[in-house]
């Protein structure tokens, strides 16, 4: 049920305005407001727009700018000049969408436990591996607590979005059956193999002198393993690979995710045996196999209550923008910058 299970847990970071002010809090924002920071003159030079009021200052706007920027090399693709001005627009759209939701879940009195925080970070943390949790936090210039307090802000959203258009969530049974129905694959969980290895690292453009040497070093390894020393510590020790903090340890591996001829002898193996020296492209292996699953499939019963809060979270997703255009209708918007 992984699969699932990490399609509900990040659909909270996938709704409206998910992307936006990535690491401030709702907490700090209203923190701000108390000391003052409402009082200043929205009409001030250093100011991109307001709402009701509540200025949005230049320096909220060129960041956001920035991270909106920042999201589109990370895709791979090129900033065309000539999309700048809708990037800014969509910049500016975005603070003034998210101060409107800002404002009135203030009116509302919606609340937010670090309790329910902790079952959408706990929830997170589990259907992601460690290094991709710390990679996906490195990539948004977020830390864990800039994390929470962004869960936290989007939680409040949906507890608002629930309270004024509750009946529009609703999510019948047929639709549950026939999500579970026309999605097989989300919930088979393929063979999986978990491994371990150490790993003597060959450059791609090595000589025959160098590939010689990390030949040695891991054939003496090898004798080590032979010989009954512990896996994990000789891989602390050895290994090029960053698994080495973890003894080596890969954990589970789908066939097709790694190279080919480490994917060959790793599902070849059974639990507890270790291969002979392996060559890939990034140098030579020596594997250990501890753990396999055989492919598997969730039942209805089993998937039917992470399917309900898939499909709600959906038209969560749809509901929001329209609930935020409506604010702005009846909200005071003024807009000192030219996009």
């Amino acid at each position: 049920m992984k699969k699932v299970g990490s399609i509900v847990s990040v659909l909270v970071l996938l709704i409206f305005l998910a992307g936006s002010g990535l690491g401030v809090s709702l907490a700090a924002e209203q923190q701000s407001q108390a000391a003052g920071k409402a009082k200043q003159d929205e009409t001030a030079p250093g100011n991109a727009a307001s709402v009701n009021g509540k200025a949005i200052s230049m320096s909220d706007y060129l960041a956001e700018i920035d991270r909106l920027q920042r999201q589109i090399v990370m895709t791979g693709r090129n900033i065309d000049e000539k999309a700048m001005p809708a990037l800014r627009q969509n910049a500016l759209d975005n603070l003034i969408g998210k101060e409107l939701v800002r404002q009135e879940i203030e009116k509302k009195g919606i609340k937010v436990d670090a309790s329910e925080v902790d079952v959408q970070l706990n929830a997170l943390k589990e259907n992601t591996p460690p290094e991709d949790f710390a990679n996906s936090l490195k990539q948004n210039n977020m830390t864990e607590q800039g994390l929470r307090e962004h869960f936290g802000k989007q939680l409040a959203m949906v507890k608002l979005i629930e309270m004024e258009q509750g009946s529009k969530l609703t999510v019948t049974p047929q639709e549950v059956k026939a999500f579970y129905e026309s999605n097989p694959d989300l919930f088979t969980t393929p063979e999986m193999v978990r491994a371990s290895h150490i790993l003597v690292a060959v450059d791609k453009n090595a000589t025959a002198e160098q590939k010689t040497r990390a030949l040695e070093k891991i054939k003496s390894v090898q004798k080590r393993i032979q010989g009954g020393e512990d896996f994990a510590k000789v891989a602390r020790e050895v290994s090029d690979c960053p698994s080495k903090v973890n003894g080596g340890d890969l954990n589970f591996l789908e066939k097709g995710r790694t190279v080919p001829a480490f994917d060959k002898v790793v599902f070849s193996m059974k639990p507890g045996q270790t291969s002979d020296i392996v060559e890939t492209e990034f140098g030579y292996h020596i594997i250990r196999v501890t753990e396999r699953k055989a492919a598997a499939k969730v039942s209805f019963d089993e998937a039917k209550r992470r399917i309900e809060q898939h499909l709600k979270n959906e038209k969560i997703n749809q509901q929001f923008p329209p609930f935020v255009e409506m604010l702005r209708s009846k909200a005071d918007v003024k807009i000192f910058v030219k996009n």
